[in-house]
Parts: C-alpha cells; sequence; structure tokens
C-alpha cells in the first residue's frame, strides 16, 4: 500500500476511521494530481480532507482529554477555530478557550501555538474566500500544508497523552 507512511504514525489506530480514510484521500490526491497533464488555479482541493481529518483529530484529542465535553463532541456547535484561538475575546476564554487549557496543559505555548498555526494556515485561511484575499495555493504549497496537517498532529499525539493511548 503507497500510503504506508500514514500507518506509521504513532496516532493512526487512535483516530477514527473516517478520519484515516481522508488523510488517505489528501494522500492519494497529493501523490497523484502533481503529475497530471491539466494544472490548477487552486490546489485546495488536495488538503481539504486532510484538514477535515485533522479537525476530527483535534476535537477527539481536546474531549479524551477533558477540555471540551461529550455536548461539544458530539454536538454541532463547537468550534476548533474559536476555541484554538489565542485572541479569543476574554468574555468567551474561560468557557471556550480550549488554547488556554493546552498552554497549561504542555506547560508552554509551543503546542497550542502550533496547533492554531496549523488550523489557520491549513484549513480556516484556505477554505474561506474574501474579496481581497484570494488564498489560492500551488501545488507545491498543498504539499506543504499537507505535511503541516501531519506534524501538528505528530506533535499533539506525542505531548498530550490520553487515557486512550
Amino acid at each position: 500500500m503507497r500510503d504506508k507512511f500514514l500507518e506509521k504514525r504513532n496516532w493512526w489506530n487512535y483516530i477514527h476511521h473516517d478520519l484515516r480514510e481522508l488523510l488517505r484521500e489528501s494522500y492519494l490526491l497529493l501523490t497523484n494530481v502533481g503529475g497530471w497533464d491539466e494544472k490548477f488555479h487552486d490546489y485546495s482541493f488536495v488538503v481539504f480532507p486532510a484538514a477535515k481529518a485533522y479537525e476530527g483529530f483535534l476535537k477527539t484529542l481536546f474531549h479524551d482529554l477533558g477540555f471540551i465535553t461529550d455536548k461539544d463532541f458530539f454536538g454541532k456547535r463547537f468550534r476548533i477555530g474559536k476555541a484554538l484561538n489565542p485572541a479569543l475575546e476574554s468574555h468567551f476564554r474561560q468557557e471556550e478557550s480550549v488554547y488556554d487549557k493546552l498552554v497549561d496543559f504542555s506547560k508552554g505555548q509551543t503546542l497550542p501555538d502550533t496547533l492554531w498555526d496549523t488550523w489557520k494556515i491549513s484549513r480556516n485561511l484556505l477554505f474561506h474566500w474574501f474579496p481581497d484575499e484570494k488564498n489560492t495555493i500551488s501545488f507545491e504549497e498543498a504539499e506543504v500544508r499537507m505535511g503541516k496537517i501531519l506534524d501538528a498532529m505528530d506533535l499533539a499525539y506525542k505531548e498530550c497523552k490520553t487515557p486512550h493511548q
């Protein structure tokens, strides 16, 4: 199987089956689309399945660490981007900030900043359109974004020991 490098990741068996499938999809796109004769204006579609898997990974991790409730985990209202945002307004921070919980848990800002930066660059900014910000990426940038997602997942899994590890 061509995606053995994914299966060798420490967190591979930790994540849900559907998240593994999403990562396989991004990997499949990454290993094939670059060789196509057809060139595209934007390669965000290569990263999208991995970004969705990253969201599921983080949500699962935060739930397993006790940072979010069952209601947050199974509900439709919890937002990773809001919970990880280090600039979240103070009146939301106590109730909704996973960022602050990660700072306390990891005794520093390296892990939460890495998770936030990866979210912002490889998911949030990539999949929103604004008139003055086109946010298109080349195939090479898609490779970098996919790498950032995998690296962030590696770091988080290494640093955050959960009862399920």
